[in-house]
Order: C-alpha cells, then structure tokens, then sequence
C-alpha cells in the first residue's frame, strides 16, 4: 500500500475509533437518564448523539476513499457494509428524534424552577412537604375508618415508549456496526 493509502486507512480508522464509540455509548446511556429523569444529563446526550453522528460521515467518507483507492468499489462486501452505515445512520436518525421527544415530556412532566429546568432545592422541600402532610392525612383517615394501610402509588412514567425505543434502536445499530465491523476484517 502507498502512503496515501495508509494515510486514509489510518484516517478512517481514527474516524470510527473516535466517533461510532461515543455515538454508541451516548445512544446507550439516554435511557438510563430518561428513567432518572435528568433532563439536563438528556439534553447533553442528545447533543453529543447529533455531533458524532454528523462525525461518522467521516468513516463513510474516508471508508469510501480507501475503496476507491484500492478498486473496490464495486465489491459485494464494501457495497453492503456501505449500505448498513447509511441504514444505521438513519436509525441514529430515528433515535434523536426520540430524545428530543423524551425530553419535550421530561420537561413537561416534572416540576420546574425555570422552563425546562430542575426544581429549585425550595420548590422540592415544598413538594415533599405536601406529599408527606396528604399521605399522613390519608393514613389518618384510614386508621379511623379501620382500613388497613395505604400503599404508595408509583411516580407515573414519563417518556417509557421513547425509553424503549431508544434502547432496542440502538442496539440494532450497535449489531449493525458490528456486523460491518466483521465484514471490514473478514475480507
């Protein structure tokens, strides 16, 4: 191989190295946080999700570069690894969307200080305070009326669907970029 060759080669490996891991590691960890309901820990998700997607280009870029280098353009394996990155990158699409929609209902669904925000430290204890006086209230009542406990009812979900979506999206992207990972070495 000539050193322009080693160069794209060295490039394009540096490219996936250091953009389809951390796009994958950002998909992978927004769940998490939607079930936490961190908005702000989200939103930087979102961001990073959107920046080394649009940094994975360079893979195709550079992948495509070495192949037309090498004459294999027109190879079955350099054909269909190039087609699953599009397909993934569609994907990544898809699940961006689904991020932003989770935090448009995070946002929506949980107490705010400032629009989008967290819920000031005083806002919280105000919250809390107002749970604690109505479930002692309702625990009065019962013990009156000779029922038996009150069992808490769970914090409703918010954004479960695109939780789930996010999750199985992005491990059929992270099994197609194993499966072009294969198809790179193998040949």
């Amino acid at each position: 191989m000539s050193f322009t060759q080693n160069l794209v080669l060295w490039l394009h490996v540096a490219f996936v190295a250091f953009t389809i891991g951390p796009v994958t590691l950002a998909i992978m960890s927004t769940p998490r946080y939607i079930r936490q309901r961190d908005v702000r820990i989200v939103r930087y998700l979102n961001r990073l999700t959107v920046i080394f997607a649009f940094g994975s280009l360079g893979v195709l870029v550079a992948g495509m570069a070495l192949a037309s280098m090498k004459s294999w353009e027109g190879k079955w394996w350099v054909i269909v690894s190039a087609t699953l990155f599009l397909v993934a990158l569609l994907l990544v699409g898809l699940i961006v969307r689904d991020q932003r929609k989770a935090i448009k209902a995070l946002e929506e669904g949980a107490p705010t200080g400032a629009p989008g925000g967290p819920a000031t430290e005083p806002e919280v204890a105000a919250a809390a305070e107002i749970a604690d006086s109505a479930a002692a209230s309702s625990a009065d009542q019962d013990a009156a009326s000779g029922h038996g406990t009150v069992a808490k009812t769970p914090a409703s979900p918010i954004a479960t669907v695109e939780r789930g979506r996010i999750a199985m999206t992005g491990g059929v992207v992270s099994l197609i970029w194993l499966v072009i990972l294969v198809l790179m070495v193998w040949q």
